[in-house]
């Protein structure tokens, strides 16, 4: 391997483990649902504001954080998200007022959106390879778990070991803190500034016809439905561990371990869903991902909490879990397929995401609205049921995206 090839990997690695870890503080209920309930002495439909408020702000930003992915370098754009975001955590772990919490909620969605999103997908697809665009975003979100997994996994331990209470979880918060601040001066003498421009029409200014052209693309806006459609299913794996600890009455740091080890699906699930699209169609392995999420959360729905199904409600989250991970590793290549110019890929991503990434604003809120008035199975019976259903109109729009590219293709 010559010495820009090592090159090469390096601005991967580093690309995609800040990728992981960044959103580590946001999304820290994934895994410390309940502790962070109680040490911010919040109800669930509370805690899923918090998420809300940091969907807000984050879809807001989409769109100004794609114009800036295809004018600033992403040296600049990832360092700076990188550091403000572990600051910003470093006071989070203090475990401020509920409406401080909500401040930093809604400012984290400025700093890893505006800032980190846009760059992240731009510099992507300037490194993959002409017809290796699946398997580029599937190597990032395998480098975004593998950074995930390590990081979680390590901080879980080190939860447990300090008592699983409020002190363990402070420590967690400023363990990922640090960790984002490390990664952020990495970033710094590890990216370069041309990583974010390539050669002939990338040089080239954005105008608004190149906006209003991609606009009216009917096939940016399906592929919106399908991010939207793949985030819902997302959050639906994020009511895992409560269900895990509400509904079959595992311990905290017995779910918290199921949340970890469904991570670890992403390093076969997001590299294998890259190679495959590659070779069967990016859209095609979407619709047929979309399919497994349907049976997967309709059965999650249906199962009764008996201690003698905890094993298949443990292959069910391995099953949903795989189909997620795959669906996030390849959505984004969706725009190489449908044929975006690769110049306005940041903007593109950030009109996608905008969408897309909606379900930040709802999801949770919609998940702790139901728990509280369904108390027990009901409650997450409604949430599983409504997920399923929504990754049935992210089906659809994938189909449709299959038919324009046969139609475009004759």
């Amino acid at each position: 391997m010559n010495k820009a090839s090592i090159r090469r990997w390096v601005i991967m690695t580093v690309l995609s483990t800040s990728g992981g870890i960044i959103f580590l503080l946001p999304f820290l209920q994934e895994v410390y649902y309940k502790p962070l309930a109680d040490a911010l002495s919040l109800n669930n439909t509370q805690v899923g504001s918090l998420m809300s408020i940091f969907g807000v702000t984050a879809m807001i930003s989409y769109i100004p954080g794609g114009w800036l992915a295809d004018r600033v370098s992403p040296r600049k754009l990832l360092t700076t998200s990188l550091l403000l975001t572990g600051a910003v955590g470093l006071y989070f772990a203090t475990f401020p007022s509920y409406t401080i919490s909500l401040a930093i909620h809604a400012v984290w969605g400025v700093t890893i959106t505006l800032l980190f999103w846009g760059a992240m997908i731009r510099a992507t697809r300037a490194w993959a390879r002409p017809g290796e665009c699946g398997a580029a975003f599937g190597i990032l979100e395998t480098g975004r778990g593998v950074g995930e997994i390590a990081s979680s996994a390590a901080f879980l331990a080190l939860f447990g070991y300090l008592g699983s209470g409020g002190m363990a979880l402070a420590a967690v918060v400023n363990s990922f803190s640090v960790l984002t601040i490390l990664l952020g001066i990495l970033a710094w003498f590890v990216i370069e500034d041309k990583v974010a421009v390539e050669e002939g029409a990338d040089d080239q200014k954005i105008q608004i016809k190149d906006v209003v052209a991609l606009l009216k693309m009917p096939v940016i806006w399906y592929i919106a439905v399908v991010i939207l459609a793949g985030y819902c299913a997302y959050w639906g794996t994020f009511r895992l561990t409560p269900y895990a600890t509400d509904i079959f009455a595992m311990s905290v740091t017995a779910a918290g371990a199921i949340s970890v080890g469904k991570m670890w699906t992403k390093l076969i699930a997001a590299p294998a869903a890259g190679f495959i699209s590659d070779r069967f169609g990016i859209a095609k392995t979407v619709a047929v991902l979309f399919v497994v999420m349907i049976v997967s959360f309709a059965v999650f729905a249906l199962m009764p909490g008996s201690p003698g199904l905890l094993p298949a409600m443990i292959v069910n989250v391995a099953v949903v879990s795989v189909a997620v991970y795959g669906m996030r590793g390849i959505y984004f290549a969706l725009l190489d397929e449908g044929r975006i110019p690769l110049a306005v890929t940041g903007t593109a991503a950030g009109l996608v995401s905008m969408v897309g990434f909606t379900p930040d604003i709802f999801m949770p809120l919609l998940g702790g609205a139901l728990i509280d008035n369904y108390p027990g199975p009901e409650g997450y019976r409604y949430f599983f049921l409504i997920t399923a259903g929504i990754c049935a109109v992210g089906l659809i729009a994938a189909l449709l995206i299959v038919r324009s590219l046969r139609s475009n293709n004759r």
